[in-house]
């Protein structure tokens, strides 16, 4: 993406051009022209050094009368006065010159990750198309403000228009592009009766889509506030920055105040010229010390892995979050929703003296009018038409099945308790699931038919998931769920989990992690439903479903995974490893070379351009470096 640079910027670039220029020219003049006096070269290299330098001496001087006397402007500012009154004129105007040439980067480099981010997050729709129902009955469109839209009403979306609201298609179909929430570039195809996202864009069909929920309760505007709230909670490392640099900077005044006149005195020189030196090397440390380098790169890093992140379809609330993802060692899974699909489907069929389709077929009518998930998902397994007209009188059996007349013969439907009572042969299954078992009731006999064995299905991406929590060294995976123990058995052995706890109400998932926790265990905890946010708030740090979670796992998560897929928690860890590294590459060079300088410039050894350099130049390096985080993409 290209950047365009502000007015301000703009203004800025051309003062450093023009102050760039008259100090060459004016120090050419200077070393050409020896015997001008001192005053001439004074009131020159004044032009540039005011050109340059205006609104730092400005903002130092009223930040004086506001009491914020220790910042970077007010070090720059001693420090080319310093120069001037030492004599050394180039020196004091490039301080400025430099100074500005890194707050003109810092803001072009801040705008352009800002710019990048807000892109990325450019769903906000503008309008929604709503049908209105005149008073004689008839519809028309309006052009509303999406706040505007009520629950349960009926919008229309034309292709090309993002969608302003979470829904349910009801006419039409049409293919959606959810990259801006998902990170998924590939379409997606929608029909009626399937959900649509607030901020996804239409691309081909129009549509009419029931509302779920009002704007402010819709994905977009918590994805919006979810990014727009992320600074507020600073990592470790920031605060650290913050704490380091209010205490940092008196110091380094003291120190240069001591620098310049402890050894003259020491040594009990009066001489002018050798204070002059030693006030120059204060000066010196003034400019390299300035702490501008780690204060915005740090922050910078951060801000811009969160924007790494977003393009890949992970939303992080903050940097904090960030950090402690890094410092994860063992992942707990919740299983239905998250490692499964949260739908069941028809896993196996074992006739008994039939056909699987027969089998399937009777099942299928028999439990034709139930919307139990368990009955919809035999349902939807008969691919072809379920001629219902087939189905007499259909009796629900409570906590056992269903009874129904079927071509005039008795079919029951159920668990194993209903068979014991028709007096079916039956025999247990050695797969795990949910078994119904089928039995045909006749005058004479009972005539059981076989058992249709139903699951909720894995997600194809969680073996992957956890594979690649194994590649970046989180080999402790974790499954807590309320279902059963041999299904719980069975998804962590296919899934090749380090340990799974089966049967737990959700305080219970919450002691457990709390044990993990207690034996020193730096947790993620993955889950989509509501009773899943006490444990998902408990964790170290909380990653929520963001398309099938529910409201409540969204809003106590840390972090949102837009398009449920397990596979991102490993590239949420490696986002979250490399922006760290590059956190602490800042850090450490930036100090090194300031203290480097440092010695060097007490000792007489460095001069105030490489000064600047300790300075403005390493503040260059680190946002550089700091840009590299919006780059990361988790691989």
């Amino acid at each position: 993406m290209k950047y365009k640079m502000t007015r301000k910027q703009k203004k800025m670039l051309r003062r450093i051009i023009i102050a760039a220029i008259l100090l060459v020219a004016f120090t050419v003049l200077k070393v050409i022209f020896k015997d001008i006096p001192w005053y001439v070269f004074l009131l020159l290299f004044l032009i540039p050094y005011l050109v340059i330098g205006y609104d730092v001496l400005r903002t130092a001087v009223i930040n004086i009368f506001h009491g914020q006397l220790l910042d970077e402007k007010f070090l720059m500012t001693l420090a080319s006065a310093g120069a001037f009154a030492t004599g050394d004129f180039p020196e004091g105007v490039a301080v400025l010159l430099f100074f500005q040439v890194g707050e003109l980067f810092e803001s072009i480099a801040v705008g352009r990750t800002r710019k990048s981010v807000a892109a990325l997050m450019d769903i906000r729709p503008d309008y929604a198309n709503l049908i209105v129902t005149d008073d004689d009955g008839s519809e028309h469109e309006e052009t509303v403000s999406p706040e505007e839209v009520a629950i349960g009403s009926v919008i229309v979306i034309k292709p090309g228009e993002k969608i302003p609201l979470d829904g349910i298609i009801i006419e039409g179909s049409t293919t959606v592009n959810t990259s801006a929430l998902t990170g998924e570039s590939l379409p997606q195809d929608m029909v009626p009766g399937d959900k649509v996202i607030s901020g996804t864009l239409n691309l081909t069909g129009v549509c009419k889509v029931r509302t779920s929920g009002v704007f402010a309760e819709s994905t977009v505007a918590k994805i919006l506030e979810l990014v727009e709230n992320s600074s507020d909670n600073k990592a470790q490392a920031e605060n650290f920055i913050t704490r380091f640099a209010h205490w940092y900077t008196p110091v380094v005044v003291i120190s240069a105040l001591l620098l310049a006149v402890v050894p003259p005195l020491f040594l009990g020189i009066t001489s002018g010229e050798v204070w002059s030196t030693w006030i120059g090397r204060a000066l010196v440390f003034l400019v390299v010390s300035c702490p501008c380098a780690l204060v915005v790169s740090v922050p910078l890093s951060f801000f811009s892995g969160i924007g790494g992140a977003s393009r890949e379809g992970i939303l992080i609330k903050g940097a904090n979050y960030l950090e402690a993802v890094s410092r994860a060692d063992t992942v707990v899974f919740d299983k239905t929703g998250t490692l499964t699909k949260g739908a069941f489907a028809v896993d196996d069929i074992h006739p008994n003296e039939i056909s699987s389709a027969e089998l399937l077929d009777i099942a299928a009518l028999a439990e034709s009018y139930s919307s139990h998930p368990i009955a919809v998902s035999v349902i939807q397994a008969h691919h072809d038409h379920l001629d219902k007209s087939r189905v007499g009188d259909v009796k629900e059996i409570a906590g056992k099945g269903v009874r129904a007349v079927i071509d005039g013969d008795d079919y029951y439907v159920g668990n194993g308790s209903l068979m014991d009572e028709v007096g079916a042969d039956w025999h247990e299954c050695h797969l795990t699931g949910t078994i119904i078992h089928v039995a045909r009731v006749m005058a004479d006999r009972c005539e059981y038919l076989g058992h249709i064995i139903v699951n909720d299905e894995i997600k194809p991406e969680s073996a992957k998931a956890i594979e690649e929590l194994n590649k970046v060294g989180i080999s402790n995976t974790v499954m807590l769920t309320g279902d059963k123990e041999d299904i719980a058995k069975s998804v962590a052995e296919k899934l090749k989990l380090s340990s799974y706890h089966a049967k737990l109400l959700p305080q219970d998932k919450v002691e457990r992690l709390k044990d993990l926790m207690a034996r020193g265990k730096k947790t993620i905890f993955v889950g989509d439903g509501i009773n899943d946010a006490p444990v998902l708030a408990t964790a170290d740090v909380g990653i929520a479903m963001g398309a099938m979670g529910s409201d409540a796992a969204i809003e106590s998560a840390d972090i949102v995974l837009m398009d449920d897929n397990p596979v991102k928690i490993a590239k949420a860890v490696m986002i979250s490893r490399k922006t760290m590294q590059i956190v602490k590459e800042n850090i450490v060079f930036s100090l090194a070379v300031k203290v480097l300088i440092l010695v060097l410039g007490a000792f007489g050894i460095a001069n105030m351009w490489l000064a600047v350099f300790g300075d403005v130049g390493v503040l260059v390096l680190a946002i550089l470096n700091s840009l590299r985080c919006f780059r990361i993409s988790g691989k």
